[in-house]
């Protein structure tokens, strides 16, 4: 429902406008004067304005000035109501930003045609720029990765041919080498991750895409894939004894590659946010068409409001706590899951506990 603000200092007027509005299955705030309308546009951010041009406090010329000089006001459309005497006037409405006008009095029919036309304006404008968005975020997206990728290449490459040649180096110079390695392993996952999420966001604007990948029947054992990438995060993270799996096996509606993704993601989260000596539990079993995974860690854990906010490059509590990543480990692990028809829950009691839920299709 559209959200449309009445700016009329005349009671009648105002109470006639909101009435047609609502008929018409539209939302309508109130208010009397400009200094009341010009707050309640900036709190409320509503999707069209109605204001009279002549009233005390705040004329409409300055409510539209105002409203056009705050970043967050300033695309709304406004449509000025204006009485035959001041005809002459309304040139400088329009100048000053106004969308349209309509000369009192007037008829329903012209109040509600002006209002659509001002907001299917609105909509192909809002459209266009978020095109124009997405295809900027698909470029950046794209094409900073590969340029990152190639000279990371040329430093994995040669940093792992120094390390053959141990031996020949001093301790000192070793271990900085193996530090360039490492550093270079770690960007080279950032930028793969930056690559998938960037195709999972196109995938995900693809009805289509989604339908085909769905249908697509292709299917992987849990046990095995999940057992084998925990232990292996468990060993790089010095906590293999920290780690307890219960799972039974069965088949899921995945691919191999997409099923590891996922639970590599949702692991490593598990053991890069709690404490050594701190257990790491999976437990996962089939029930009603779904195969449910649980991963618990007992760590920082997260408030409500931040569960909700999780997403790609999203972090918390960066001031305090020494935090790597960029957030875009469990998005990309969520839109996976989410792609392919599954669930993906988050529980969590801060200082406490945290546990993922997912609900992978069979």
């Amino acid at each position: 429902m559209k959200n449309i603000l009445i700016i009329e200092d005349e009671a009648q007027i105002r109470n006639n406008i909101r009435e047609i509005l609502e008929l018409s299955d539209f939302s309508a705030l109130i208010a009397e004067n400009g200094l009341q309308g010009l707050e309640l546009a900036k709190y409320k951010k509503p999707d069209l304005i109605i204001c009279d041009l002549m009233m005390p406090e705040l004329d409409g010329y300055s409510v539209l000035t105002r409203l056009r000089q705050d970043s967050s006001t300033a695309s709304i459309p406004l449509i000025f109501l204006t009485a035959k005497s001041e005809w002459s006037d309304l040139r400088r409405g329009m100048e000053l930003g106004a969308d349209d006008y309509l000369i009192k009095p007037f008829r329903p029919n012209d109040l509600l045609q002006a209002i659509a036309t001002r907001l299917d304006k609105q909509a192909i404008a809002d459209q266009h720029t978020q095109e124009k968005l997405n295809a900027l975020t698909s470029s950046i997206s794209h094409s900073l990765p590969h340029e990152i990728n190639t000279p990371l290449n040329h430093i994995l490459g040669l940093s792992n041919l120094l390390m053959q040649e141990a031996g020949e180096l001093s301790c000192e110079n070793l271990e900085m080498v193996e530090s360039i390695h490492k550093a270079a392993l770690r960007l080279h996952r950032l930028t793969l991750n930056f690559l998938m999420y960037a195709d999972l966001e196109l995938l995900a604007s693809n009805p289509d895409k989604i339908e085909e990948l769905r249908n697509n029947r292709v299917q992987t054992f849990v046990k095995s894939a999940i057992e084998n990438v925990a232990v292996k995060i468990a060993q790089d993270a010095n906590r293999l004894s920290d780690l307890s799996i219960q799972i039974s096996d069965a088949l899921v509606n995945f691919s191999p590659v997409n099923l590891s993704k996922i639970v590599e993601e949702v692991i490593d989260n598990a053991f890069k946010f709690s404490l050594p000596n701190t257990p790491v539990t999976i437990i996962g079993y089939s029930s009603d068409n779904s195969f449910h995974l649980f991963v618990m860690n007992y760590g920082r854990g997260m408030t409500k409001d931040q569960i909700d906010k999780v997403g790609a490059y999203v972090q918390f509590g960066r001031k305090m706590y020494e935090q790597q990543g960029t957030g875009l480990g469990l998005s990309i692990a969520k839109r996976l899951v989410e792609l392919y028809g599954g669930k993906f829950l988050m529980e969590s009691l801060p200082g406490q506990k945290t546990t993922i839920q997912i609900l992978f299709p069979q």
